[in-house]
C-alpha cells in the first residue's frame, strides 16, 4: 500500500525536475551550499527537460529591486567568506533575500569566530566553553519577526538553527516544522530536523507536509534511527521511482550497508559510487572504515592518495589518512591526522569518535574519553562513542559506569551483539549473573558477529556450577564454530571440547566422552588432557554405557532459554 502511494507520488518525474531547478537557484541566491548540491545531484539524476518546460524565474518584488545592489556586493564578500563585511552592506536592506543574507551572514560569522578559537586551543574543550557570541541578539530579532508572523522558509530555517545552537531543542523543532511547511524544498531543513528527532515515537508526531522530499527524509531518519531494513526499503522505493542515476542514494544505502556490518555489500556499493563520480569526496571516510575493517592495506593506501591528490585539506582526506595509519599502527600519526580533520571541522562526528579509539590504543584513557564525550555532543545517537566510552571506563575498572554507557549504546544497536555481549561483562563484574545470562543469551540471538556469546555464559553457567546448562552452550558454541569452518582458529574450541569430556565422563557417556578426548588431542593446549581421559574411558570400557537421549533435553535453567539440540556430531568435521 505504500509503496503504491509512493509510486503514484513519483509518477511524473517533470514537475519534480522543474521544482528541484526552481530551488536549486533560491538556496544558490542565499548561499546555502549543500542545499544547493543536495538539490543539484537530484535534479543531474533526472532526465533534462527541453527549453519551454524550465520553470521560469522567481518573481522579482520592488523590494528586491531597490536592493538588487547592496545585495549583489554583499553576496560577493559572502561568497569569498567575509561574513561581516557582507553584513555590513546588507543592514537596512528591506527585501526577504536580503534580510536572510544579513541575519545568515552575522550568524556565520559568529560560527567562524567561535571555530577559530575552539582551533586555537584544541585538545579538548569543555561544552559551552566557546560561545557563538551571535547567537543571542539573532534569537530575540527573530523571535520579534516570527512573532511578527514576518519569516519566511528560509529565515525559519535560520531561526530554527539558532535555537538549536542555544539547546532550545523543543523549540527548535517545532520551527524546523513550520520552516518545511512553509518551504519543503529545502533539504536542509530536513536535515536540521533529523539531527533533533531522537527515536521513531518522535517521528511519528511530527506534522511534516506531504511533499515529496518527505520520502528523502524518512529513508535517512530510518538510517539515523538503525531502522536499516525499513531505510533500504525506502531508498529501493525512490530508485523504482526514477532515481536509479542519483549518486546520493547510492551513497545512502552504502551507508545503510555499512551501518548494520554488511561489509561487502556496502564496499560493492562504494566502489560502484567511486565509478560513477570518481572526484567525490564526500562519504569517503565511511568507505575508509570499512577497508580498515576488513585490513584492505593496499586498497587503502590508494584511497589515501588519491584523495589527497584531489584534496588534501577535505575533512574525509584527513579521516581516510588517519584510518591509514591506524591500519599501519601508526597511532600517533593516525591521532595526529584526525585532530586535523577537527580543525578543518571541529563538528566531524567520525573524527571525534576515531580519535578516541587512537588514544585508546595509546592508552590514553582521558583523552580518549574527552573525544568521546565531543563527539556525543556532535550526536547523541553515535553508538560507537557510547560504546568507545564504556570500554575506556572498562580499562579504568569503573564497571557502574561501564554499565551505562553500554545502555546507551545497546539502546541505539538493540540488535548489535557487541553491546550485549559488552553488558554481560559488566553485569558479571557486579555480580548480576542472572542479568549477564540474559544479554549472553540475547546477543547469541541476535547473531553473535564475534562468535562469544555462547562461550561466556557457558563459562558463567560452569562457575555457577550449572553443569548441564554449561554443557549445552558449549555444545552449541562448537557446532557453531564448527558449522563456520572456524574449528582451528578459534582458540577456545578446546576448552569447550575438555569441559564436554570430562561432562560426559562423569556422566557416564563413554562413547561421546572419547569423541570429545580424540578431538581434544587436536589442539596443543588440550592434548595431554585429552589422552588421559582417553586412558580413564579405556579403563571403563567394560560397563554398560548409559543411554545419551536425556543429555540433550532443553536446559533446567529458566533464565537461559536454549533451544533443543540434536547430539554433536565430531565425527562429521575433521581438522
Amino acid at each position: 500500500m505504500k509503496m503504491a502511494a509512493l509510486c503514484s507520488e513519483f509518477e511524473d518525474l517533470v514537475p519534480i525536475k522543474k521544482q528541484l531547478i526552481s530551488v536549486i537557484s533560491l538556496c544558490k541566491e542565499r548561499g546555502l551550499l549543500h542545499s544547493t548540491k543536495w538539490a543539484s545531484e537530484l535534479a543531474f539524476a533526472l532526465d533534462s527537460l527541453p527549453k519551454d518546460q524550465l520553470p521560469p524565474p522567481v518573481p522579482f518584488t520592488e523590494e528586491d529591486a531597490q536592493d538588487l545592489d547592496a545585495l549583489t556586493l554583499a553576496k560577493s564578500y559572502f561568497d569569498l567568506k567575509e561574513y561581516d563585511r557582507a553584513a555590513y552592506f546588507l543592514k537596512g536592506c528591506c527585501s526577504q533575500k536580503a534580510y536572510f543574507l544579513y541575519m545568515y551572514s552575522r550568524y556565520l560569522s559568529g560560527e567562524k569566530k567561535k571555530d577559530d578559537e575552539t582551533v586555537d586551543s584544541l585538545g579538548p574543550l569543555e561544552k559551552g566553553q566557546v560561545r557563538n557570541e551571535a547567537l543571542r541578539e539573532l534569537r530575540v530579532e527573530l523571535s520579534k519577526k516570527h512573532t511578527a508572523g514576518e519569516l519566511d522558509g528560509f529565515t525559519l530555517y535560520l531561526y530554527g538553527v539558532v535555537l538549536r545552537k542555544q539547546d532550545l531543542l523543543k523549540e527548535a523543532v517545532d520551527v524546523f516544522v513550520e520552516a518545511i511547511h512553509a518551504l519543503p524544498l529545502h533539504w536542509g531543513a530536513w536535515l536540521e530536523l533529523s539531527n533533533l528527532v531522537t527515536n521513531i515515537e518522535m517521528l511519528k508526531s511530527l506534522s511534516l507536509p506531504d511533499c515529496w522530499v518527505k520520502d528523502f527524509f524518512m529513508a535517512h531518519m530510518y538510517t539515523e534511527l538503525q531502522m536499516i531494513k525499513e531505510a533500504l526499503q525506502k531508498y529501493q522505493s525512490l530508485i523504482e521511482a526514477g532515481f536509479s542515476k542519483s549518486t546520493y542514494i547510492i551513497s545512502q544505502i552504502a551507508v545503510a550497508y555499512h551501518n548494520i556490518r554488511d561489509i561487502d555489500q556496502a564496499l560493492a556499493l562504494f566502489n560502484e559510487l567511486r565509478d560513477q563520480d570518481p572526484y567525490r569526496i564526500d562519504n569517503m571516510d565511511t568507505f575508509s572504515n570499512l577497508l580498515y575493517v576488513k585490513s584492505m592495506k593496499p586498497e587503502l593506501s590508494y584511497l589515501a592518495h588519491n584523495l589527497v591528490e584531489i584534496d588534501k585539506y577535505r575533512v574525509e582526506t584527513c579521516c581516510v589518512i588517519g584510518n591509514y595509519y591506524s591500519l599501519r599502527s601508526q597511532h600517533e600519526k593516525a591521532a595526529l591526522y584526525f585532530q586535523r580533520a577537527l580543525k578543518l571541522n571541529p563538528r566531524c562526528l567520525g573524527a571525534w569518535t576515531l580519535m578516541g579509539h587512537e588514544y585508546m590504543e595509546m592508552k590514553n584513557t582521558s583523552a580518549a574519553i574527552q573525544a568521546y564525550r565531543h563527539a556525543i555532543e556532535v550526536n547523541k545517537r553515535d553508538y560507537r562513542a557510547w560504546y568507545g566510552l564504556g570500554q575506556t571506563y572498562e580499562i579504568l575498572k569503573m564497571p557502574f559506569y561501564c554499565l551505562y554507557y553500554y545502555r546507551k549504546a545497546h539502546q541505539l544497536r538493540p540488535n548489535d551483539s557487541r553491546m550485549l555481549v559488552a553488558l554481560g561483562e559488566t553485569y558479571e563484574k557486579l555480580s548480576q549473573q542472572v542479568e549477564a545470562k540474559k544479554c549472553y543469551w540475547r546477543a547469541y540471538s541476535v547473531g553473535d558477529v564475534e562468535k562469544m556469546a555462547l562461550l561466556k555464559l557457558a563459562k558463567l553457567h560452569e562457575q555457577l556450577n550449572e553443569s548441564d546448562d554449561a554443557a549445552q552452550c558449549y555444545m552449541l558454541y562448537i557446532q557453531d564454530i564448527f558449522s563456520c569452518g572456524e574449528q582451528l582458529e578459534h582458540a577456545e574450541v578446546s576448552t569447550a571440547l575438555r569441559y564436554l569430556g570430562q561432562y560426559y565422563f562423569k556422566n557416564k557417556l563413554y562413547h561421546e566422552a572419547s569423541l570429545c578426548a580424540q578431538r581434544c588431542c587436536d589442539y596443543n593446549d588440550a592434548r595431554e588432557e585429552g589422552k588421559a581421559l582417553l586412558r580413564q574411558i579405556s579403563q571403563v570400557r567394560d560397563q554398560i554405557e548409559t543411554p545419551s537421549a536425556d543429555l540433550f533435553a532443553p536446559l533446567s535453567n529458566n533464565n537461559t532459554p536454549v533451544r533443543r539440540v540434536s547430539p554433536l556430531n565430531l565425527i562429521s568435521f575433521t581438522p
